[in-house]
């Protein structure tokens, strides 16, 4: 071989060494909004995505104005002392037409808020949510809105003899005050569920939670649901036919979602299985794995969860199978163009892809 080839030849193999290098290092830029754990994300009427997540005892703040192409620089929100972060314990955030509100819980209980101004992008501390000081050690909560500037609240509450039970509030963010905590569950076992996240959806005035029960020795997920805007619950309604017999906490509290025909749908696990199902009717497989979550929107239905590493997606009731990638704590939502937005913790980043 002349020294020309192997002129040719080294250069040739420069440019596809750079070429590489350079489409790795943009993908990788691209796809990491920042450092941090326990993601959460929302996109409001306008198609803004909102991402909120933790940073040792810090709260952060990105959003997305392109569709979820590329997310601002994070903004610190607040710094909660002691606060929770890990195992589903983390800010939670539910956006409206015209604010944000972002819930942190401090290892002494209590649940701090913050409000997001969608005119002028500034966050405020408002304060507590729960009426009752300490009252929420456990840091297991989940948030949702309507379009309308209303927000609701579900949590583990200590406060009936120490033990954790099922406590609701609702905010009208022009008022700025939550209303008095609300018991909607007592386990007749005296509690629910310790570990496990309640979850929560709201569609108009119709309110469902979700949470994971303690029963006879049983650790299975129920229903409760308000069609006045939390004003009255009606009693709780065991989802799916199976049942988990568990001495300990699977701490997996599963997810919940309203659709645009008020449809109220439900994903979560039993030893090991994803489940998806409606109040009333039995249980349907979604795949292995747990950490489940599920959204509706735009007229898709997706659940998302981990086997292993392995993050997955399924559009349901169809179940087709997707791997996003790998990490943990997986959380999606659908765009109105009909694209997935996947946002989760990977290394100690908030990374994202859109699918």
């Amino acid at each position: 071989m002349n020294m020309q080839k192997i002129k040719n030849i080294s250069i040739i193999f420069s440019i596809v060494t750079f070429a590489i290098a350079f489409v790795s290092w943009k993908t990788t830029e691209k796809n990491i909004i920042s450092a941090g754990k326990q993601p959460e994300v929302t996109e409001d009427s306008k198609g803004i995505i909102r991402v909120v997540f933790g940073r040792n005892d810090s709260i952060f703040y990105s959003f997305s104005k392109d569709g979820g192409a590329g997310f601002s620089k994070e903004v610190l929100v607040a710094q909660v002392p002691k606060m929770h972060l890990g195992a589903t314990r983390g800010p939670q955030i539910a956006t409206s037409a015209n604010y944000s509100v972002v819930t942190a819980i401090d290892k002494d209980g209590a649940i701090h808020w913050f409000l997001l101004n969608h005119a002028n992008g500034k966050w405020t501390d408002k304060g507590v949510v729960n009426d009752k000081k300490g009252s929420a050690p456990e840091g297991l909560m989940g948030i949702a809105a309507d379009n309308k500037d209303n927000f609701y609240a579900v949590w583990l509450d200590i406060r009936l003899n120490n033990r954790n039970n099922i406590y609701f509030s609702s905010l009208s963010a022009s008022k700025g005050t939550w209303s008095d905590n609300k018991l909607v569950y007592q386990s007749p076992d005296e509690h629910t569920c310790e570990c496990c996240k309640p979850n929560i959806a709201v569609n108009g005035s119709h309110v469902a939670i979700m949470f994971r029960n303690w029963l006879n020795g049983s650790r299975d997920l129920y229903c409760v649901q308000s069609v006045n805007s939390g004003k009255t619950f009606a009693n709780a309604e065991k989802l799916g036919t199976g049942t988990w017999q568990l001495n300990g906490c699977p701490m997996d509290g599963g997810g919940i979602t309203i659709d645009a025909n008020n449809v109220v749908r439900t994903s979560w696990q039993r030893e090991g299985t994803v489940y998806y199902s409606t109040p009333g009717s039995k249980e349907v497989v979604t795949g292995k794995g747990r950490s489940c979550s599920i959204t509706s929107q735009n007229g898709k239905t997706i659940c998302s969860y981990q086997q292993g590493e392995d993050l997955k997606i399924a559009d349901l009731p169809q179940n087709k199978e997707i791997v996003v990638g790998k990490g943990k704590f997986l959380k999606s939502i659908v765009l109105a163009d009909k694209t997935i937005l996947c946002v989760w913790e990977q290394d100690n980043n908030i990374t994202y892809r859109k699918i």
